[in-house]
């Protein structure tokens, strides 16, 4: 894992409209994903399906998570965002991220994931510049998260830069 910060500049603009239910929000229309039209949307709500996020997590091929501790986390997070198409009137969840925060002047973000069969479409940058802008209404200009090596270019193209003051993330650990 590697530490790193961002220090944003939110003067970028984004496309998004709003549909008829408040908390879902039309973010990409027409996504052509393998000759597949979708409408991606966009939800802050924390009333999130559980076995829904598992097995989004699971395509990815993250270690399971007890249901108990991720409902708590979920609900002890300043920030979820889901990204979901319609299939029969069902939510179909394939993309995730949440955040921590003290409120003030710093945010974390988790448990970023989209799956597979989207990737390589912009979703994942798209979900992270939506918690990016979400974070920058609160005038939180500190912005961490902890990366994988494999994904460390794919944050570096978003703006995101290890520790400029070479600050060392410390970790404890139950034996």
């Amino acid at each position: 894992m590697i530490f790193w910060k961002l220090f944003f500049n939110s003067n970028k603009k984004t496309r998004l409209e709003k549909n008829t239910d408040s908390q879902n929000i039309l973010l990409i229309r027409n996504l052509n994903n393998k000759n597949k039209i979708y409408n991606i949307y966009l939800s802050t709500t924390k009333n999130i399906n559980l076995y829904e996020l598992e097995k989004l997590c699971d395509s990815v091929g993250w270690v399971k998570r007890p249901l108990k501790k991720v409902k708590i986390a979920l609900e002890n997070s300043f920030l979820t965002i889901s990204l979901f198409y319609y299939n029969e009137n069902k939510k179909k969840l394939i993309g995730f991220a949440r955040v921590t925060s003290d409120n003030s002047f710093n945010a974390t973000i988790w448990d970023v994931v989209i799956h597979p069969d989207f990737q390589g479409q912009g979703l994942g940058k798209e979900l992270m510049k939506q918690v990016i802008k979400k974070l920058r209404i609160y005038d939180i200009s500190t912005i961490t998260l902890f990366a994988d090596p494999q994904v460390i270019k794919f944050y570096r193209h978003l703006g995101f830069i290890i520790d400029p003051d070479g600050v060392k993330g410390m970790f404890w650990y139950p034996l």
